[in-house]
């Protein structure tokens, strides 16, 4: 294993930042890169990634790697020390108010002008060219901001990776995942393996978050060139929600970190036979097909569905009770699915979105991504 710091921009003197990336396996060709809580207050893969960190040393020992694994179990140092009135707040920066996992660097369109010249007919030499300019766009880029040195920093560590998994977790949630209809093929096996009850598929969600700048640029590139050129998949990435922020137990870290692990085996980054592949929970639907379910005005919050519950469409999935008024106001699903997140708050304001619904049914476009 390899441990290497990685110094952060310092918002003010007196104060140091590090990223820290532990890797293992034969370094200089394929990789895999794996990170945990871009948002810091999401900390169920944190412990899957430190147990990830105990069994990839094994598997490093016994010569089992085939492959670069690259994993950064800590990946916000900067919203990790948010924390206001014993309250954890690591999904917003606090001085900008942007989301962590929000804006990453776009190169698509300044490495199309530059490669567009080099590319030839032959996948494997466009592949090369592509990677070696964003890693040369992205080393240029300077960053303006703590914010922007922390981005960056990830983005340099994952760029040329052929798979990337980021893990995250929702309020109170069942597992799911978001990935493209593009990478679905590959990505289905981790699905499976892990046991997610809903997986989300979008090209482009909108916001640049961590997993797309990564999927996306391909994509875009395979736009520009693919009558031309061939431009392989380069990368394909995937946020994987791990249930819900309370869901922190060695127990569950310990199935989480084998389905990623089998999921590897089966990839064949790590050698030997690859456990059978379960059955699919649930098949994948579109991002654009999640509802959600909205209160209209504030009160109380009583649920009375669950994540991972089947939704008929119409039916009760919470209350809203003013205890001064004494109204009470049903919130219901318009279309059917399964429920596979809610809110860990039990008081409503006026907007807030309290549930979501993987329906099947396409019903948003745009933007489809969160706060």
């Amino acid at each position: 294993m390899h441990h290497s710091t990685h110094d952060l921009l310092s918002p003010v003197p007196g104060i140091a930042r590090q990223l820290h990336s532990f890797h293992f396996g034969p370094r200089g060709g394929a990789k895999v890169y794996i990170q945990a809580s871009l948002h810091a207050d999401e900390l169920p893969g944190m412990l899957v990634a430190w147990h990830l960190k105990q069994r990839l040393g094994e598997l490093e020992q016994q010569g089992r790697l085939q492959r670069e694994v690259i994993l950064v179990p800590v990946a916000n140092p900067v919203g990790l020390e948010q924390v206001l009135l014993d309250a954890p707040l690591g999904r917003f920066e606090l001085q900008s108010g942007e989301n962590f996992n929000r804006h990453f660097v776009d190169l698509s369109d300044s490495i199309g002008d530059q490669v567009e010249a080099h590319l030839s007919q032959d996948p494997a030499h466009n592949l090369a060219l592509i990677r070696e300019y964003l890693r040369r766009g992205l080393d240029a880029h300077p960053p303006r901001t703590p914010l922007q040195s922390l981005r960056l920093t990830l983005q340099r560590l994952a760029c040329d990776a052929d798979m990337v998994l980021d893990l995250h977790c929702d309020f109170e949630a069942v597992e799911h995942l978001y990935t493209t209809p593009e990478a679905w093929p590959q990505v289905e096996p981790l699905a499976r393996y892990l046991g997610v009850q809903a997986s989300l598929l979008a090209t482009d969600s909108g916001g640049q978050s961590f997993d797309e700048c990564f999927s996306l640029v391909w994509w875009q590139l395979q736009q520009r060139f693919g009558k031309r050129f061939p431009i392989p998949q380069g990368s394909f990435s995937v946020t994987i929600e791990l249930r819900g922020q309370a869901d922190v137990s060695h127990a569950l870290a310990t199935q989480d970190c084998q389905a990623i692990l089998d999921f590897l085996t089966h990839s064949g980054v790590i050698a030997g036979q690859s456990a059978a592949l379960p059955a699919l929970r649930q098949p994948a639907t579109p991002l654009a097909a999640v509802e959600p379910v909205t209160a209209p005005l504030g009160g109380l919050l009583v649920f009375h569905a669950k994540p991972g519950q089947y939704l008929e469409a119409g039916q009760l999935i919470a209350e809203v009770i003013d205890p001064l008024s004494d109204r009470v106001t049903p919130l219901r699903n318009t279309q059917a699915g399964l429920m596979y997140a809610r809110s860990v708050r039990r008081m409503a304001t006026a907007g807030m979105v309290v549930a979501h619904v993987a329906g099947e049914q396409v019903c948003r476009s745009g933007y489809l991504l969160g706060n």
